[in-house]
């Protein structure tokens, strides 16, 4: 492979850029040809090729010549001795940081597992956001490693790479109007994901072309003429649809490739705005116009900044075309992107239509709490089509299809979103989950009292609404819980007369390792911590005396005193006081996960029931032997207990097979087995089966349920 020589690539760029440092630009190639030697790409050509190519590519789209330098510099940092502070000494602040944040970048690893995927991926966001050029670079590095992806000798590092470049960059690059780069990424991602797909339509596409040779320049001839009759100069060319482009079109449309009529495209550019519309009434007055091909980008423009006219006519020869309208300024930008506005070139960062998709991800992972959720929202955020709608003041909001008045809303402020009550759409009032369409003038109607509802996660599609509605419902519950807590801890004050501050709670906050008493009365609202427990650790002296009268209870002699039960010594229980001796009950056999209650036996212990086992109504008048406890969450992994479970099955010989062979694929060994024969070809069985906790034994119920030999199943409580 051929790669761009020295004198090449300075001469590109101070072909666009005569005041670029040449002496910089010639210092960096010899440095990084330097720093690369003698290393090696699976391809087995030399390494300083790719930073070669990474730097052609961004002349392609006439980048500054620090970006320039940056490219040919931007694996020094990973891949050589070269550090941070070589950089910058020999290229300046500007192009070191630049290194730094895309050596930051290649770390980012967007293909590991879904867990670690969603945090890179706010990484990735957060690199980007302080330089814009930082993604450009890293885009012209993905190209270059997808045009040399052929050499990649594992086919599933192959589809990988491909599949990430189809999900993450990709939808980045059309983000910043990254035209031509987006399209070469796609189809030669398309022709690793789907090769037979995509050798199928370039051999159609191939034939079309040859045969229609013709035709196509005799179209381009009759149109220019079309215009020149109107005296309008213009630049008329035609180019043929991208692979990719065409089979979306056949998976979308569920057609064939012959189904396809407009396979090339026909673009007129000329001077300015006027002539656009211009030429629109030329071609529509004297060529049929396909209906719903009509998009007017240029008084809508699409987020990227993209602006044209879009329509498809029954042009010249009677052939399906499609024309593309706009001026020389909008090609460029079309064709360039971001890289196209000269504001940038001079480092002046604006807040344009460009930059707002990334000013919202911003905004969005400012206040996720959820790093998959984050992702999850900026992928809607990548791919969306738009639907345009107006404020009753003219202004324009740009919206994804499908959306709703509730995102039209958090469009134009998070506080209009919150306090919305309803809407008008072109002057009457209609549901907010009413879908919006291009053109609407949406009122929306507010109310100081009004608060989001969860109905409207469900109704919204745009990410910003979506995290909006869940970041003030986790706050709303958030301030529930809390206030659960206070009441909770109110109620175990009020047993013994007592109060409590938050002064109180700020002296066992530590302890229980909450990062303020807020958290810590929601994990007590949310019922994680026991209240009981926490105003006892408040009161220890209250907790001394609780243990001194319950010890009272255990002893049937003054100096005899509680051994530990031993059949359930390492099933750990919270809220027993040090010593006690404690045994589950065969009443009703609980299991972690159920609510459970301890009553204190003279001479025994304590037994833990469950709070709806029968027998507990025998203790309703002696208040003085219960006991609030609960699990140890943490301590419950690997540990069973046994459980009680009545089964009717068929009285067929394949029935209890079928019962055993369930309990072992759930994991449930079974400790006891009693079975009780009766009339009507049914049995009733009882069994111990040991389980984890309380959704172990649903799962475990479930799955014996959907048996065909099983009548019915239920956990039995004796009373």
């Amino acid at each position: 492979m051929t790669f761009m020589r020295q004198y090449e690539l300075v001469e590109r760029v101070k072909s666009y850029d005569p005041n670029a440092d040449e002496e910089a630009l010639n210092r960096a190639y010899i440095f990084a040809m330097k720093m690369h030697s003698g290393q090696k790409r699976e391809s087995g050509e030399a390494y300083f090729t790719h930073p070669i190519a990474v730097a052609s590519i961004l002349t392609e789209y006439r980048l500054d010549a620090a970006t320039i330098i940056t490219a040919l510099l931007h694996d020094t940092v990973e891949d050589t001795p070269a550090s941070y502070a070589d950089i910058k000494e020999l290229f300046g602040e500007d192009v070191a940081n630049l290194v730094e944040g895309v050596t930051k970048l290649s770390k980012v690893q967007i293909h590991s597992e879904a867990s670690k995927q969603a945090e890179n991926f706010q990484k990735l966001v957060l690199a980007i956001s302080t330089d814009i050029r930082v993604l450009l670079l890293k885009l012209a590095d993905r190209l270059h490693n997808m045009r040399t992806l052929y050499c990649c000798k594992k086919p599933e590092k192959r589809q990988r790479i491909a599949k990430e470049t189809m999900e993450i960059y990709v939808p980045l690059a059309e983000r910043i109007g990254m035209q031509s780069l987006k399209d070469e990424m796609e189809d030669l991602a398309f022709q690793t994901l789907h090769p037979e797909a995509y050798e199928s339509i370039t051999a159609r596409l191939s034939f079309l072309v040859k045969k229609g040779g013709k035709e196509t320049t005799e179209v381009i001839e009759a149109l220019k003429q079309d215009l020149a009759d109107n005296h309008i100069v213009a630049d008329v060319t035609g180019r043929q649809k991208r692979p990719y482009s065409i089979w979306r079109k056949m998976q979308n449309k569920n057609i064939t490739m012959e189904q396809v009529f407009d396979i090339m495209a026909f673009r007129v550019v000329v001077d300015n705005i006027a002539e656009c519309y211009q030429v629109l009434g030329i071609m529509h007055t004297k060529y049929p116009m396909i209906p719903g091909r009509y998009k007017d980008y240029i008084s809508t423009p699409k987020q990227n900044g993209y602006q044209s006219i879009h329509t498809g006519v029954i042009g010249p020869l009677g052939r399906r075309i499609e024309l593309q309208i706009r001026t020389k300024e909008m090609h460029q930008i079309a064709e360039l992107g971001v890289a196209a506005h000269w504001e940038y070139k001079q480092g002046v960062h604006r807040e344009g239509t460009q930059y707002r998709w990334l000013r919202d991800l911003l905004e969005l992972l400012n206040h996720s709490s959820d790093p998959n959720e984050f992702l999850e929202h900026t992928k809607i955020a990548m791919y969306q089509d738009q639907v345009f709608c107006f404020s009753p003041k003219g202004d324009l909001i740009t919206l994804p299809k499908g959306a709703t008045p509730i995102d039209f809303a958090y469009a134009v402020h998070s506080g209009v979103g919150d306090t919305c009550v309803g809407v008008k759409i072109n002057g009457k009032i209609s549901p907010l989950r009413t879908i919006l369409h291009n053109g609407d003038q949406v009122d929306i109607l507010t109310a100081k009292n009004q608060t989001p509802s969860a109905e409207w996660e469900r109704i919204a599609v745009t990410a910003k609404a979506k995290a909006a509605i869940r970041r003030f419902l986790r706050a709303q519950r958030r301030q529930q819980l809390i206030e659960a807590g206070r009441t909770l801890l109110n109620t175990a004050a009020k047993e013994y007369n007592m109060t409590f501050t938050d002064k109180d709670l700020t002296t066992v906050q530590a302890q229980y390792k909450q990062k303020s008493i807020e958290d810590l009365l929601a994990a007590t609202g949310e019922g994680l911590l026991s209240a009981t427990d926490l105003f006892h650790q408040i009161h220890p002296e209250i907790k001394m005396s609780l243990y001194q009268k319950t010890m009272s209870l255990f002893r049937k002699s003054p100096d005899k005193a509680p051994t530990m039960a031993t059949t359930s010594a390492n099933m750990p229980i919270t809220g027993l006081f040090p010593g006690l001796s404690y045994s589950f009950a065969k009443c009703c056999h609980p299991v972690p996960g159920d609510k459970i209650t301890g009553i204190i036996t003279t001479g025994k212990g304590v037994t833990i029931h469950t709070q709806d086992c029968p027998v507990l109504e025998r203790f309703a008048e002696e208040p003085e032997r219960w006991l609030d406890i609960d699990w140890n969450r943490q301590l419950l992994q690997d540990k069973t207990l046994p459980v009680r479970i009545k089964v009717v099955l068929t009285d067929k010989p394949a029935s209890m097979p079928a019962l055993m062979t369930i309990l072992s694929q759930q994991n449930a060994s079974v400790s006891s087995l009693s079975t009780l024969r009766r009339s009507g070809g049914w049995i009733d069985i009882i069994l111990d089966i040991n389980v984890r906790d309380s959704d172990h034994l649903d799962t475990i119920l479930q799955a014996l349920r959907s048996a065909d030999e099983i009548a019915t199943v239920s956990r039995t409580k004796a009373g």
